[in-house]
């Protein structure tokens, strides 16, 4: 008999309520009928199931494109599921040659063990970390003899692997590809076979890893997993992944002024998604400004707005998502300055250059940025534009130097 068959009315409820929670912008689940069967079965018995998340820590900085999965897997822990991070320090030595026109630079334990901290505090923003299991698939794979993994690569065809498109690219461009590197999706596969996953998330560029934990739970006897894959979100520059590589990203250790401005750049036509990837909204609420957007009895500022704000409460708080409103409305709407401006006791010379002063000042990295920016017309002195990376200024007590927008730092002259 089908499990789902055995539920009670209320019990058939809850599974149709969790059902849609976990479908809501999800690109593929594979297989979805399998994915009822294993929450029915688990609401029949209670039991919760082991929802796994596969981390290669080469890259710690968390974006909210990395939260896509994390609001995922708060959705299944929020319903009482296992959530079981794995942190892929044995596989992190080889590098995910995902999306690689050449193979990755393996990672020392150093740097592993370093990113995997960096993951865990951020993390914590979007789940209840004490109730997380932890692992590292070095415990068992750095236990595998030589012969046990000529006996789990036997458990597998060239030809198979050979379908990722990555690796395909590479030989019809006549670029190497190491032995080593088939090793990585075996060694993922693997993981999902010690840790009996019942689901594994990832983004639609993992479609190849994920299949990976499905086909070796099957060559071992186990129930497979199932494949819940999510889209892809694209940065503020609305084409583009979002990636830090590409400055087209909003962090969530961001400050809540730079995360609030950042949001007010999202491309009115993402909006929809960013609601329904990253934050907390039910499906009915979303559907709700969806229509308001279409009908245009809602306003596409406004909405934005409320996004802005909505990310900043994720990571911060209320205070400072209002705070950060307000200086945007002062900023950008009203064109004024800031009450509130970080403030920088100056013991410099008293007459130096626009360009070093941007430097000193720590509002720029370097003089080449700031030579780029004040040619964009974006550096002002007590709200002049500076026109050329050639003038000098004479510092004054509550001088405000401005780049942009977002940055302003109000210099000090001691008494």
């Amino acid at each position: 008999m089908i499990v789902k068959e055995k539920l009670s009315e209320q019990q058939l409820k809850e599974l149709q309520r969790q059902l849609k929670l976990y479908k809501q912008g999800v690109q593929e689940i594979i297989p979805t009928e399998e994915l009822e069967e294993k929450l029915a079965k688990s609401i029949l018995l209670n039991k919760p199931l082991k929802i796994k998340l596969g981390l290669d820590p080469s890259a710690p900085d968390v974006h909210l494109g990395h939260t896509v999965v994390l609001k995922k897997l708060k959705q299944f822990q929020d319903n009482g599921h296992t959530i079981q991070l794995l942190i892929g320090d044995f596989t992190g030595k080889i590098g995910d040659p995902t999306g690689k026109s050449i193979a990755r630079k393996p990672l020392t334990d150093e740097e592993v063990k370093h990113n995997a901290q960096t993951y865990f505090e951020q993390f914590g923003k979007v789940l209840d970390m004490e109730k997380v299991e932890l692992h590292y698939n070095s415990t068992w794979l750095s236990q595998l003899k030589f012969d046990d993994v000529i006996q789990l690569a036997g458990k597998i065809t060239i030809a198979r692997l050979m379908e990722r498109d990555d690796f395909e690219e590479r030989i019809a461009f006549g670029k190497p590809i190491s032995l080593h590197e088939f090793f990585y999706p075996v060694m993922q596969g693997y993981d999902s076979v010690v840790l009996e996953c019942d689901i594994e998330l990832g983004g639609t560029d993992q479609h190849f890893n994920v299949l990976m934990g499905r086909h070796f739970q099957e060559k071992f006897g186990k129930t497979k997993q199932i494949a819940l894959l999510m889209p892809l979100l694209e940065g503020l520059d609305g084409v583009e992944k979002m990636s830090k590589s590409k400055n087209n990203y909003i962090g969530i250790n961001e400050p809540a002024n730079e995360m609030y401005g950042k949001a007010m750049s999202i491309p009115d036509e993402l909006m929809v998604k960013y609601f329904t990837l990253i934050t907390p909204l039910t499906p009915e609420e979303i559907t709700e400004i969806e229509e308001g957007l279409v009908k245009r009895t809602l306003h596409p500022r406004d909405v934005k707005m409320q996004l802005a704000k909505l990310i900043v409460q994720m990571y911060h708080d209320e205070e400072a998502a209002e705070k950060a409103e307000q200086q945007f409305i002062t900023i950008f709407q009203k064109g004024e300055v800031p009450e509130e401006l970080p403030t920088m006791t100056w013991t410099g010379p008293t007459s130096i250059t626009i360009v070093q002063l941007l430097v000193d000042t720590g509002l720029l990295p370097s003089k080449s940025e700031a030579k780029r920016m004040i040619a964009g017309g974006a550096i002002k002195i007590d709200g002049k534009k500076i026109i050329t990376d050639m003038e000098t200024t004479t510092i004054s007590h509550n001088m405000i130097v401005s780049v942009g927008k977002r940055k302003f730092m109000k210099l000090l002259l001691k008494n």
